[in-house]
């Protein structure tokens, strides 16, 4: 027993016949040209509407919905840091010796006034022997005769001496640190103060020029600087101390 299935028929000419009509082809879609496309259109996200007096407010931790998306903002690129070019040592070396010497200097002038300011001297007479110069070129020499007599210091060098007192022979006033010391003082009034401040002020500005010159403020660890500063302002200080305790 056989079967044969009928084929399907068609509508068109070959209907009834049993074969098989031809297929008609899928229906052409026109395609448009790309810059007659039209870009979709995006989404915009609409802030939510407030709460109605029926409604539930939202809970805290809902994500509050805005009309911008939020903004990206790239993480700023990290730069390595140079390292800072060495110094050369040969000119902060060539600044600090001479500024030592001049600190040491103005120390060493202005010790003996230092301690007559604060009451550290023994009065007397002062018979000048010579004077040569004027103004700050002034060198007097003379003997210096202790009040009580305890001493008298030949060949003295006699300072602030008033230049219409410069004859030889001529007995001042003065006063000197003890019978170790070649310097009498002759002035009076603000003069003598002038003598140890103006030095003073002078060594601290040796000391802060050291401390510049050097670098020693310029160094990049904390600790390594404030070192290197205190090391630079004691110098001359110390400098200071020695010639004070020396004049005593």
């Amino acid at each position: 027993m056989t079967s044969s299935r009928a084929a399907p028929e068609h509508d068109g000419p070959f209907a009834g016949t049993g074969r098989p009509g031809p297929v008609a082809p899928p229906p052409r879609v026109p395609v448009r040209p790309r810059w007659h496309r039209r870009r979709p259109v995006l989404a915009t996200r609409t802030p939510p509407l407030p709460p109605g007096p029926g409604d539930d407010p939202p809970p805290p931790w809902q994500p509050r919905r805005t009309d911008r998306p939020p903004a990206f903002k790239p993480a700023p690129r990290r730069v390595p840091a140079r390292p800072a070019p060495r110094r050369d040592p040969l000119p902060g070396l060539a600044a600090l010796v001479p500024l030592s010497l001049v600190a040491a200097f103005f120390a060493w002038v202005s010790a003996g006034p230092l301690w007559l300011a604060v009451g550290h001297s023994t009065a007397g007479t002062v018979v000048i022997a010579d004077c040569t110069g004027g103004g700050l070129t002034q060198r007097c020499r003379g003997v210096f005769l202790a009040e009580d007599g305890r001493f008298t210091a030949h060949g003295v060098r006699v300072a602030g001496v008033p230049a219409e007192r410069t004859a030889t022979g001529t007995a001042l006033p003065a006063r000197m640190t003890g019978a170790d010391d070649d310097t009498a003082y002759a002035d009076t009034g603000p003069g003598r103060h002038l003598r140890w401040l103006l030095g003073l002020l002078v060594v601290a500005a040796c000391a802060a020029a050291i401390v510049r010159c050097t670098g020693a403020a310029r160094l990049p660890d904390r600790r390594s600087r404030r070192w290197a500063v205190a090391a630079g302002l004691a110098g001359p200080l110390l400098i200071t101390l020695g010639f004070v305790a020396a004049a005593w």
